[in-house]
């Protein structure tokens, strides 16, 4: 990698579709980097970056349609190549970087690290090894990455060694407070008024809870994201629940689906049948039918997944020894 990122002088990076603060601390820590080091370096991406990490510098230099000409492609963040949407135009990937365990190798080169609490702590450590330097600004990018992926280090994977990695991009100029504040404290009005049109229509059934957005509730609530806005993070808060999901509705007759669970259960093995993937704790998956209909569908075969899980009591146990 170190080798190719040498040689390469004309350089296109980009992430995944709806992108979280792991794709876009991704994009800009490394994107940044590579322009420091005299690369013509182009950031794309197919959505807009979110509101909440647009502190972050070298934001408004991501576009959305990339030149045609590059020595090296680059895909950050993301488990397959249906992930990244129409970013690339069909060309083949040169490297893919990421940290999902669903992840599919579909790069020349693939640094995959399914045990890294996030993409950003990927790059972190491997970036001085390749020859880039880590300034103020690309720690910042690297660090919002860590936290809002680990939900300010509260996931399960979180180690002694996350902590360090996070101490030593503070060390390099990277602002923890303001970028936790930032990525998982703010959120806009109509952020807020999102999440109560979510929040009232919450449902529970034994240790399941979900509920459901619609594009209406957008055009309601003011909301432009596609997302859904960190809620789901939220509903994975409740106590006594298992497993938490969101169904979000896209144009085009899609539905987003994002699952949170508790240590001890793995709904990416949900998620990939739905065409899915992501994390043991975290998954997701864009599923096309209605809303109605996409609900009945993964719900039934989230219960049937919970179900099946004979030895669940006896893995809760042994977490919480």
């Amino acid at each position: 990698i170190r080798r190719e990122l040498h040689n390469a002088q004309k350089i296109l990076i980009t992430t995944h579709v709806r992108p979280d603060g792991d794709a876009i601390g991704s994009l800009l820590g490394l994107g940044l980097s590579l322009r420091a080091a005299g690369k013509n370096v182009e950031m794309v991406l197919k959505n807009e970056v979110p509101s909440a990490f647009r502190f972050l510098d070298g934001y408004d230099l991501i576009m959305q349609n990339p030149g045609s000409q590059h020595d090296l492609m680059i895909v950050l963040d993301s488990g397959d190549m249906n992930r990244i949407g129409s970013s690339l135009n069909g060309k083949a990937v040169d490297l893919n970087i990421d940290h999902h365990i669903t992840n599919t190798h579909f790069a020349r080169l693939n640094l995959v690290d399914d045990q890294a609490v996030s993409t950003t702590a990927i790059l972190a450590e491997h970036m001085p090894g390749w020859g880039l330097s880590i300034g103020t600004n690309v720690a910042q990018a690297l660090l919002s990455g860590l936290v809002s992926d680990t939900i300010g280090f509260r996931t399960p994977n979180v180690t002694p060694h996350t902590l360090r990695l996070a101490s030593s991009l503070m060390e390099k100029g990277a602002n923890l407070s303001y970028v936790y504040n930032q990525g998982l404290v703010q959120r806009s009005y109509e952020a807020t008024l999102f999440w109560g049109l979510g929040l009232s229509r919450l449902q529970r059934e034994a240790n399941i809870i979900w509920t459901a957005l619609s594009l209406n509730d957008r055009i309601v609530a003011g909301y432009s994201g596609n997302d859904d806005a960190d809620l789901i993070n939220f509903l994975s808060t409740v106590e006594n629940v298992d497993i938490a999901l969101i169904f979000v509705e896209q144009k085009h007759g899609e539905v987003k689906v994002s699952w949170r669970t508790v240590p001890g259960l793995d709904v990416s093995q949900i998620a990939v049948k739905f065409n899915g993937g992501g994390h043991p704790a975290a998954a997701g998956a864009t599923v096309s039918g209605t809303l109605k209909d996409v609900q009945e569908k993964v719900l039934r075969m989230t219960r049937d997944y919970l179900s099946s899980m004979t030895d669940y009591v006896e893995m809760q146990t042994d977490y919480a020894k």
